[in-house]
């Protein structure tokens, strides 16, 4: 079983598969008496493709974690991540039958939508199909280098200033339970207030707080 947010919004139906390129950035140069060599540098960013289905009819496979919402509500939700310019986090988590976690991504990383494609055909019947391309983020920013000239002695005093960066880091809104993890301790790492699990158990709809499971995704805000 595949679990697919992106920024605070779960996808209904997991893709029936998914790349994530890690791309490159190692370069190769030739050396007079040492021939090719390889210098490593750091990996570039990472790309992830999918094609999802998003479903204007209930169908009992689907995942409706706050109710039913047709197709126009996700696509609307891809159009605002378009126009903010912002990043926002992908996580994806694959569980065992059992309910145990396999895998998930790293909460931490940002993503950016880069493109996607709306399709319709008549075999989906009034389901849409959108293929998404999604590119790493990382925060970035500048040095302004202010330089003063002394007229009494010619000198000059440089005065480097680091700015902030473009964009501030966001914090994810999504975590993924852990082994050992208790909604108190997640409000409290999170929110900075332990005593407002009951607040993350309300937003998520956990009808008894102290039982969470590993790899149950908690909405954070």
């Amino acid at each position: 079983m595949y679990n697919f947010f992106i920024d605070d919004v779960q996808l209904p139906i997991a893709p029936a598969s998914m790349s994530m390129k890690i791309n490159n950035n190692n370069q190769t140069i030739v050396l007079m008496n040492e021939g090719e060599v390889n210098i490593l540098k750091k990996p570039g960013l990472t790309e992830v493709d999918f094609e999802i289905l998003l479903p204007n009819v209930q169908y009992p496979f689907a995942v409706y974690p706050n109710g039913f919402q047709p197709a126009a509500f996700y696509l609307n939700k891809l159009e605002k991540l378009k126009i903010s310019q912002e990043p926002f986090p992908f996580i994806v988590n694959r569980m065992r039958p059992d309910g145990s976690l396999l895998f998930d991504t790293d909460n931490d990383m940002l993503f950016s939508l880069e493109e996607y494609t709306i399709e319709e055909d008549a075999e989906n019947g009034f389901d849409v199909n959108v293929k998404i391309n999604l590119k790493q983020w990382r925060p970035y920013g500048t040095n302004r280098v202010d330089v003063t000239n002394k007229s009494s002695k010619k000198e000059a005093i440089v005065i480097s200033k680091k700015q902030r960066p473009t964009i501030s880091k966001r914090t994810s809104k999504i975590y993924t339970v852990k082994q050992g993890d208790t909604l108190w301790a997640i409000a409290k790492k999170y929110l900075g207030d332990g005593s407002k699990y009951t607040e993350l158990a309300k937003l998520n709809n956990i009808s008894n707080p102290n039982v969470i499971k590993v790899g149950q995704v908690i909405k954070l805000g």
